[in-house]
């Protein structure tokens, strides 16, 4: 059982300070190695484990495929403006081969952990020789894992899987008694900018949880595109998170005058606290048009512009 540390009752600089001091504990006179993302959680992971282990953390940034426009550049400069060396490993054949013909969301979850923490991680740390994985699991990572809601990635402990025995190296998880509001917190007080620990959240498997369907270079492309147009527009609203799904299915429009057979993207826009449970923004009719116009103008193939309205619970904030 995890003990949760709520935000209300969290001193960043306490928790600082007893997480370095484990971190070092943990790794002693070895190295460890961290996956950076550019999201808030691995972010303040990132920070952690170089103020604890300075040169003896190695940082990545793995290039799935899966990203935002221009962010794995973005992510990797930022950081080594900070003082953070931070190597990119080109990975995107590696990911699209393995999502390759997969519809079914827990078996892309699934391919996407195998790929990444087996094979192209495990290859990394081998080559490494680092022990131990520093990484941002947060609770509710575990919650929604262990009640089946949905596998997130980075949780194997509390399935059962221990990573020594699976893929050869330690996991550690200093952020793991924290929800999101409370990693922010930290981060701000780790000295992090303000645009990372206050950036929207962003999933393990990246634009892969945002197309239904089969993941290809193609559509990520597309989902791609139309996400740079969701948070352009949605950026001022001050919500939790906004984002841009591609859905699988083919539908009917008009073009020129003629039928045309085209793809539908859903925008999703949440206000919550904490991720465990959300409502939709409800955004300005204005704004709603603005986003369709915007989308479908700069998008290729794109038809149909909708708007979730579900809350979560029964919804989930991603939608794969």
């Amino acid at each position: 059982m995890i003990e949760e540390i709520r935000t209300e009752a969290l001193d960043p600089e306490k928790f600082i300070q007893e997480k370095i001091h484990e971190i070092r504990e943990i790794v002693g006179d070895g190295t460890a190695i961290n996956a950076l993302s550019g999201g808030v959680d691995s972010s303040v992971v990132t920070v952690l484990g170089h103020r604890a282990l300075g040169d003896r953390l190695k940082s990545v940034f793995v290039d799935n495929g899966l990203m935002r426009e221009g962010e794995p550049e973005e992510v990797v400069n930022r950081f080594r403006n900070l003082g953070i060396p931070v190597e990119m490993v080109d990975a995107r054949e590696e990911f699209f081969a393995a999502l390759k013909g997969i519809t079914d969301p827990e078996e892309k979850r699934e391919a996407i952990t195998q790929t990444f923490y087996k094979h192209v991680f495990g290859r990394i740390v081998r080559e490494s020789g680092a022990k131990f994985l520093l990484q941002g699991t947060i609770l509710t990572d575990v919650d929604e894992t262990v009640a089946g809601i949905k596998r997130q990635h980075n949780v194997f402990e509390q399935l059962g899987i221990n990573p020594q025995e699976a893929f050869g190296y330690q996991i550690i998880e200093p952020l793991i008694q924290l929800r999101k509001d409370g990693v922010r917190k930290v981060g701000e007080a780790l000295g992090l900018p303000r645009e990372v620990f206050e950036r929207i959240p962003f999933p393990g498997p990246a634009l892969a949880a945002r197309v239904v369907g089969e993941v290809t270079p193609e559509r990520i492309e597309t989902v791609r595109k139309a996400t740079s147009v969701v948070e352009r527009l949605l950026k001022d609203t001050g919500a939790f998170q906004y984002m841009a799904i591609l859905h699988a299915d083919k539908m009917t429009g008009m073009r020129n005058g003629k039928r045309d057979f085209g793809q539908q993207i859903e925008v999703r826009c949440w206000d919550s606290v904490d991720g465990r449970t959300a409502t939709p923004t409800k955004l300005p009719f204005e704004k709603l048009e603005d986003l369709a116009n915007a989308i479908i103008s700069e998008v290729p193939g794109i038809v149909s512009v909708t708007y979730n309205i579900a809350p979560k619970p029964p919804s989930t904030i991603e939608a794969v």
